[in-house]
C-alpha cells in the first residue's frame, strides 16, 4: 500500500461501481476498499511466484496488457509508473492516463539500473530496454489524455512522449499526522522510505556519520544490510515500521532528510503535515511541495558537503511549525478527489461519469 495504490483508494472513492484490472494482486496486503471492487489479473498473475517475483515478468507486460478486454466500458483510467497505458481501450472509450512517471528503468534512471544491476541483467537490459521504450512511445498514443502527479512528470510525458500533460497532485491523508508540543521534538533527523540506490539513502548516513549527529533511517528494502554496515554510532537504523512508529518518529524530529530525487514525493508532506521541515535534494516532485527556507532548505548536489551545508542551514532557519502544517494541506486527499472529478467532468462533458 504505497502511494500508486493511495491513488487507487481515492479513484475507487470517486468511481464506486468500477473494476480493477492489473497484473498481480496480493490480498492479504491491499486495503478492504479496494478488495469492494471486482478485481481482474492478467496470465502474469498466475505465473510462478508473480506475488513476490512480478518485475521479472515485465517482458511479458505489454502482452498481457493487450489481450485485457475493455470492450464494455466507454471510460477508462489507467494508473501506472509503468506500461499499464498500454492496453487497447474500444475506439469510442475515453482513455485517461494518471501517470506517476513514465518508467523510469528505461528513460530517466536507465542508467542508475544498470549501474547497479548483476551481469545477467545487464547484459538484457540494453536490447529489452530498446524494445520497451519503442512500445512505451507506440502506446501513447493510445492515451487521449494525460495527467500528470507532478510538473516534473509532465515535463518527462513531454520530452518522452511529445504529449502535454494536466497536472494534479496526488492524495496525501495529511490528517494522519499532526505536530506536537516543542518540549516533544527530539534531537535527532529522521529518513524515511524505500532503501534503495536512487533514493540515495547512503548519502545520508554518510552525512551523519561525518557530523556525528543523530539519524534515524525507517524503511526497508535492498541497502538495509549494506546501510546498517555503513552506519556509524550516531545513526540508527529501524528498517520497516508499523504506522504508529512511523508517525510518532515524524512528529518528533527535528527535520526530515530527502536526498533522492522523486516523482513527487508523498514522504515531505507527511512530514510537513507533522509540523516538522524538510531538507531536500533540490531537483523533482520536492521543489513542488516544499517551500524553500520556510518549510525546509534544498542543497543542490548529491554529496555530503552539501547535505551537511544544507543541515547548518536548516539549524539557522527561523522555522515555524504552523507553515509547513498549512503547506501540507494543499496536498490533502479531498484536493485531489475534487481535482480529478472536475477533470473527468471536462473529459467526458457530464458530470455523471463522476460519483459522488
Amino acid at each position: 500500500m504505497r502511494g500508486g495504490e493511495k491513488v487507487l483508494e481515492a479513484l475507487c472513492d470517486i468511481f464506486p461501481t468500477a473494476d480493477i484490472y492489473t497484473h498481480v494482486c496480493d490480498l492479504s496486503v491491499i486495503s478492504d476498499k479496494i478488495k469492494k471492487h471486482r478485481i481482474q489479473t492478467t496470465f502474469i498473475g498466475a505465473l510462478p511466484y508473480a506475488k513476490r517475483m512480478y518485475k521479472r515478468y515485465l517482458p511479458l507486460m505489454p502482452m498481457a496488457l493487450e489481450q485485457i478486454d475493455l470492450g464494455a466500458y466507454d471510460l477508462v483510467i489507467s494508473s501506472e509508473s509503468g506500461p499499464a497505458k498500454g492496453i487497447i481501450p474500444t475506439s469510442p472509450a475515453l482513455h485517461l492516463c494518471y501517470c506517476h512517471s513514465p518508467m523510469r528503468y528505461i528513460w530517466n534512471m536507465y542508467n542508475r539500473y544498470y549501474d547497479s544491476s548483476g551481469l545477467m541483467t545487464r547484459l538484457m537490459m540494453p536490447p529489452m530496454a530498446h524494445y520497451l521504450r519503442t512500445w512505451d512511445v507506440a502506446t501513447a498514443t493510445r492515451v487521449d489524455d494525460f495527467i500528470a502527479n507532478s510538473t516534473t512528470v509532465a515535463q518527462r510525458i513531454k520530452s518522452y512522449y511529445r504529449r502535454d500533460a494536466a497536472v494534479i497532485h496526488p492524495p496525501v491523508d495529511t490528517a494522519a499526522f499532526g505536530p506536537v508540543a516543542a518540549a516533544e521534538v527530539g534531537d535527532y533527523y529522521l529518513m524515511v522510505g524505500e532503501l534503495v540506490s536512487y533514493k540515495r539513502p547512503d548519502l545520508a548516513v554518510e552525512a551523519f556519520n561525518q557530523m556525528k549527529a543523530k539519524l534515524v533511517v525507517i524503511g526497508g528494502g535492498e541497502m538495509l544490510d549494506h546501510l546498517r554496515k555503513l552506519a556509524g554510532p550516531t545513526v540508527t537504523i529501524l528498517g520497516a515500521q508499523p504506522f504508529d512508529v512511523l508517525r510518532h518518529h515524524y512528529a518528533r524530529c527535528k527535520g526530515l532528510i530527502f536526498p533522492g530525487e522523486e516523482d513527487f514525493g508523498i514522504v515531505p508532506v507527511e512530514a510537513m503535515a507533522s509540523g516538522r521541515p524538510v531538507i531536500a535534494f533540490g531537483r523533482g516532485g520536492a521543489t513542488e511541495t516544499v517551500v524553500n527556507n520556510k518549510t525546509g532548505v534544498f542543497f543542490q548536489t548529491q554529496t555530503t558537503e552539501a547535505l551537511i551545508d544544507a543541515v547548518e542551514r536548516m539549524e539557522r532557519l527561523d522555522f515555524n511549525p504552523a507553515d509547513a502544517v498549512s503547506r501540507a494541506a494543499d496536498f490533502r486527499r479531498d484536493v485531489f478527489v475534487n481535482h480529478f472529478r472536475s477533470y473527468v467532468a471536462q473529459a467526458t462533458g457530464t458530470a455523471l461519469a463522476v460519483s459522488a
